[in-house]
């Protein structure tokens, strides 16, 4: 299966995660803090990290943003249930997806290898796709805008990639959580966090998007060039 890197100061929630994440398979390391998590990704880098937001002295956003800046690696964030703001932060930040404390261990576990089975189709989920002065090519898991590559997550590749493969037609945030993410449910504003980021990479105006456009009362549609 895949190494995971978890990253959490309470040890019985780690004790926890790590149990059903070996029981799933999983080879598993811990960290107890950002440093910590950090020293573990330079000795040998997780294939994908499940990250607590809460961390005493570097925290969980830091430790995500000091990621991004080396690598792709897929992130799960942990928050706390009422901090809508530090996941707004965190998926802004490159996150890939977030899970809410309290959390159900199985359906952390059930995320974790949704994530990882679209990163490991990356190769073979279709086409490459042009439009205009925008390349999205999954086989080399590279988009580029004007010849020059986008820093996008996993996430945002995906969704970049399946927009653009099915241009004019209109999805709901359901429609996309269902075909993007892989999921029949949660959180939809996940969909809205990532649909505006993408506008930050590939708009000229993200404030007035002419190719990412929404469909008002639907959901969103790709408008090619």
């Amino acid at each position: 299966m895949a190494e995971v890197l978890v990253v959490d100061d309470d040890q019985t929630v780690r004790e926890v995660v790590v149990s059903y994440l070996r029981a799933g398979g999983h080879d598993v390391v811990e960290a107890g803090d950002g440093e910590a998590a950090l020293s573990a990704m330079r000795r040998r880098p997780a294939d994908l990290v499940v990250l607590d937001l809460m961390l005493p002295g570097l925290g969980g956003l830091e430790v995500c943003q000091r990621l991004r800046e080396s690598t792709d690696v897929p992130i799960i964030m942990l928050t706390a249930l009422g901090a809508e703001s530090d996941r707004l932060v965190g998926l802004r930040l490159g996150a890939d997806d977030y899970v809410t404390k309290p959390f159900s261990p199985r359906e952390l576990s059930l995320r974790v290898d949704s994530v990882l089975r679209r990163v490991g189709r990356r190769h073979t989920r279709g086409a490459r796709v042009d439009d205009g002065n925008l390349v999205v090519n999954p086989a080399e898991h590279l988009a580029t805008l004007d010849d020059q590559p986008l820093a996008l997550t996993v996430r945002e590749f995906d969704l970049l990639h399946f927009l653009v493969a099915h241009a004019r037609q209109v999805w709901s945030r359901e429609d996309l959580l269902r075909e993007v993410w892989g999921w029949s449910f949660g959180d939809q504003s996940t969909v809205t966090v990532h649909v505006r980021r993408l506008r930050e990479k590939v708009e000229s105006d993200p404030r007035h998007p002419r190719r990412l456009v929404t469909v008002w009362g639907v959901g969103y549609r790709w408008e090619p060039s």
